[in-house]
């Protein structure tokens, strides 16, 4: 994008305004985990910055697990401005199934759209002691339960898969910003 997107605007908030609006809407402690120092977010929430840099997306749901009070954690990457609330808590319902449970559309996992239980920790922090930080590799660790979430079971909730929609460049924002103002569900 050629800028953070934590504060492009879709709606009149920023994505990371909109996430955090969806995430306290769902859940009693939330926080932030952030790859680099920017400006602060706008709740009162806890940040904390990647404990070990330079490790995507991988680094940031470590960071997550680790910090974490509680045995599992929803993940959700700030770009990803239409959460849906009816999908995160029936993905929730799932999770005393698995250490993982994760949505799949259009055959793709959506490993930022997720819960993972603090079991995960120490396989993530050993794929990154291993410098292994794609994020897709923890679900095919044989000692961890994963639940997928297939397109069937989402699109009875978010038919459309707007979950899953995020912003990786002009045209992605522009997209959504126009489906923001379509009234349609």
């Amino acid at each position: 994008m050629g800028q953070d997107k934590r504060f492009l605007c879709i709606g009149g908030q920023t994505l990371l305004e909109r996430g955090l609006c969806a995430m306290c809407a769902l859940f009693q402690r939330v926080c932030v985990v952030i790859a680099q120092d920017g400006l602060p977010p706008p709740a009162q929430v806890p940040v904390f910055r990647d404990v070990v840099p330079d490790c995507g997306s991988l680094g940031g749901l470590y960071t997550g697990l680790r910090e974490a009070s509680t045995p599992y954690v929803f993940i959700a990457a700030c770009d990803m401005p239409f959460l849906n609330s009816k999908l995160v808590r029936y993905m929730n319902e799932l999770k005393d199934e698995a250490d993982i449970v994760v949505a799949s559309w259009k055959n793709r996992i959506q490993p930022t759209h997720a819960f993972y239980s603090k079991r995960c920790a120490a396989i993530i922090e050993n794929m990154i002691r291993t410098h292994e930080i794609k994020i897709q590799k923890v679900f095919q660790h044989p000692s961890l339960r994963v639940r997928f979430v297939m397109e069937n079971e989402v699109s009875q909730i978010d038919p459309e898969g707007r979950s899953f929609i995020n912003i990786n460049n002009p045209a992605d924002l522009e997209a959504a910003r126009l489906l923001h103002d379509d009234p349609t569900p």
